[in-house]
């Protein structure tokens, strides 16, 4: 057999036996698949690239001789319907007998549930076919990571009334998560905020079926009804040095030594700044907002990035992060479990902490320089000195 001549012939190929499958679900499963390839590998703004391509192979195909053609047309032309020429791919009656009810879906029911840290959340829509013939009833699911701002994955599960009744089990049962039954249209709003900037990441995430099954789901939460009011503000809380007079007079702060006067107050002020810039680079910017998975993100990643630490200050912020976590978590009214889960993390996380300062391997070029800058006695902050510096380094830094 001739090797395909172009990419579009070889997407003909690879569905070849759409016509042979058992219902439109698993036809659109099958193509959402296909141009899971294309989203997987589009430099940039992956949705687009995913349209313009389905605009392509309508217009390349439009006279191909293979069985399977027409079929494959209107499973693309009804996941990407936006897409050039989709418009006018009409229903081929030659085709299979369920190729009528692609697309002919309706929604049955709108859910989310999450972890009680507010990490993350998981959006579940349940769908059904107009008719039997389409396929079984089925959900599409969103995970969107909040410490990241990004959907981490998405999947169309079959059977989705068992998968919902499976996932509101499992939520009961664990008192560090929630369910609840979510509005339509602001769980369409988030999840296309969030996807707006997954389709723009260099790299996606490299396990789930984000790729595979993101144009399948994106043309079924297409389907809800847009958001009639906007997304509900979270609650600023309190200001910044409001917060931090309340945390420094609390008994969790007492606990760890922080109130007293023998306390280094310059490298206790330091800490506490870290973690409210490390909030503010977050979704939300708000320091309450701690968890097991906030606490590594700060303490074996940004502070390691983003601080020079001298000896006292790394000594502090073990310290500092304990008593944080016990009074945000406290402060938020989480679970007990969560509270010690919490802890129980930070212990595990100080001495890989410990480690990563003592041998540098995390910073970043720059906070590497300002730290040898210190180490050789410059005041990072005095230009003339850093130039002095610069001019007696020259030869060693070339």
């Amino acid at each position: 057999m001739p090797a395909p001549e172009s990419v579009y012939e070889a997407v003909l190929h690879a569905a070849r036996d759409v016509i042979k499958l058992d219902c439109a679900l698993d036809a659109e499963m099958m193509g959402t698949a296909l141009l899971g390839s294309v989203y997987s590998v589009a430099p940039g703004d992956r949705g687009s690239a995913v349209r313009d391509f389905v605009g392509e192979f309508l217009t390349t195909t439009s006279k191909s001789p293979e069985p399977s053609a027409a079929t494959i047309r209107e499973v693309f032309a009804t996941l990407v319907p936006d897409a050039v020429g989709a418009d006018q791919v009409g229903h081929d009656t030659r085709g299979p007998s369920w190729s009528g009810q692609l697309g002919r879906v309706r929604p049955t029911g709108f859910h989310a549930y999450g972890d009680v840290y507010g990490d993350q959340t998981s959006y579940l829509v349940t769908f059904a076919y107009d008719e039997v013939v389409g396929g079984p009833d089925h959900a599409v699911v969103v995970l969107v990571d909040h410490n990241i701002g990004i959907v981490k994955d998405m999947f169309v599960a079959a059977s989705g009334e068992q998968f919902l009744t499976q996932v509101r089990t499992v939520c009961e049962a664990d008192e560090l998560t929630w369910f609840r039954d979510e509005d339509p249209g602001l769980l369409r709003d988030e999840v296309d905020r969030h996807l707006r900037i997954t389709d723009d990441l260099s790299d996606l995430p490299a396990d789930g079926s984000l790729a595979t099954d993101r144009a399948l789901a994106a043309a079924r939460l297409a389907l809800l009804p847009a958001a009639t009011t906007p997304p509900l503000d979270e609650p600023s809380g309190p200001p910044a040095a409001e917060l931090l007079r309340d945390f420094l007079a609390s008994p969790e702060a007492a606990r760890a030594g922080l109130a007293g006067p023998d306390t280094d107050q310059p490298s206790l002020q330091f800490c506490l700044e870290l973690l409210f810039d490390h909030a503010a680079t977050l979704p939300g910017e708000d320091p309450l907002r701690w968890s097991p998975a906030v606490a590594g993100l700060f303490l074996l990643d940004w502070v390691h990035r983003r601080a020079v630490l001298d000896i006292d200050d790394a000594a502090m912020l073990p310290r500092v992060v304990r008593a944080w976590s016990a009074y945000a978590t406290w402060r938020r009214g989480l679970p007990a479990a969560a509270i010690a889960e919490t802890e129980a993390e930070v212990e595990k996380l100080v001495p890989e902490f410990v480690r990563l300062y003592s041998t540098g391997e995390r910073r970043s070029p720059a906070t590497a320089a300002v730290a040898q800058l210190i180490s050789e006695g410059v005041d990072p902050n005095d230009t003339e000195a850093i130039d002095a510096w610069l001019q007696a380094n020259r030869d060693r830094l070339d």
